[in-house]
C-alpha cells in the first residue's frame, strides 16, 4: 500500500466514524460542588460507568465498542492499582497509556474497522477546580479540560454545549449542575438556534423515546463507593413537564 493509499484510507475511515457519531447521544460533564456529574439521555443500554474509585467514564458510538473501551480502562486501572496502589491510579494513566496507544494502533491498521467511538473520562480531586475531564477521540487522540467537559457527534453541537457549562464561575451545586447539564445536552443534540425551540421542548421531545441518565462521582463520599447512578427521584424535578 502507498502512503497516498494509507493516508485515503485513514479519511475514509475518520469520515465513516462521523458520520455514524452525528446520530449519538452528547454526553455532559460538570464539576459541581458535591464532585462531578455526568449526563446523557440514552434509549437503550447503561451509558455511564464507574472505571476505578475516583474515575468515571461515559461516551457516544457502538454499544459493542463503549464496552470495550470500557473493559480496557477498567482492566488497566485495577491492574495500576494491585501493582502500585489505588491513590496511583489516574485518569491520565487510563487514557495516556492504556487506551490512546490502543486506539492508534486500531485505527491506523487499514485491515481493521474502526471503532465507532468518543468517550469522555472524568476524575474527581478534593476541590473542583482540580477536577480532571479527557475527552478520547476514536482515533486515539485526546485533551485535557478542566471544570466541564462536553462529547457530541457534531462539533458545532460541542461547543454550544460548552458555551451553556461555560456560563456558572464557581461549581454549582448538584441541583443547579443538573439544570445547566440538561440544558446543555439539549443544544449538543440539536441546534436551537435553527430552530428558534426553547431548551425544555426540545428536551420533552427528545425524552418520548429516551430517559435521562446520571451519575455521580461524590467528592465526599461517605460510602465505600464514590459512584452512584442519580434516581429518577432526584433527576425527575429537573426535566420539563409534559401537557
Amino acid at each position: 500500500m502507498t502512503p497516498y493509499n494509507w493516508q485515503q484510507t485513514l479519511r475514509q475511515k475518520a469520515d465513516y466514524v462521523e458520520d455514524r457519531l452525528k446520530e449519538g447521544s452528547p454526553v455532559v460533564a460538570l464539576s459541581a460542588q458535591e464532585g462531578i456529574l455526568l449526563l446523557t439521555v440514552r434509549r437503550g443500554q447503561r451509558k455511564v460507568f464507574e472505571i476505578y474509585d475516583r474515575l468515571a467514564f461515559s461516551g457516544l458510538g457502538n454499544q459493542s465498542d463503549l464496552e470495550a473501551v470500557r473493559q480496557l480502562a477498567v482492566d488497566f486501572a485495577h491492574a495500576e492499582g494491585f501493582q502500585r496502589s489505588p491513590d496511583d491510579v489516574s485518569i491520565q494513566r487510563v487514557v495516556g497509556v492504556a487506551l490512546s496507544p490502543a486506539l492508534k494502533r486500531s485505527f491506523s491498521d487499514p485491515l481493521r474497522l474502526p471503532l465507532v467511538f468518543l468517550g469522555l473520562f472524568a476524575q474527581v480531586e478534593p476541590t473542583p477546580e482540580d477536577d480532571l475531564y479527557y475527552l478520547l477521540n476514536y482515533d486515539g487522540e485526546f485533551s485535557l479540560h478542566q471544570r466541564y467537559a462536553a462529547a457530541a457527534g457534531r462539533e458545532a453541537g460541542r461547543i454550544e454545549m460548552e458555551q451553556v457549562l461555560s456560563e456558572p464561575k464557581r461549581a454549582p451545586k448538584l441541583e443547579a449542575a443538573l439544570e445547566i447539564a440538561l440544558r446543555a445536552w439539549t443544544v449538543g443534540r440539536a441546534s436551537l438556534k435553527e430552530s428558534g425551540e426553547r431548551w425544555e421542548e426540545r428536551l420533552s421531545q427528545e425524552l418520548q423515546q429516551g430517559r435521562v441518565e446520571a451519575a455521580l462521582l461524590e467528592r465526599d463520599a461517605r460510602r465505600d463507593r464514590r459512584f452512584r447512578l442519580l434516581p429518577e427521584s432526584e433527576i425527575k424535578p429537573f426535566l420539563p413537564r409534559r401537557s
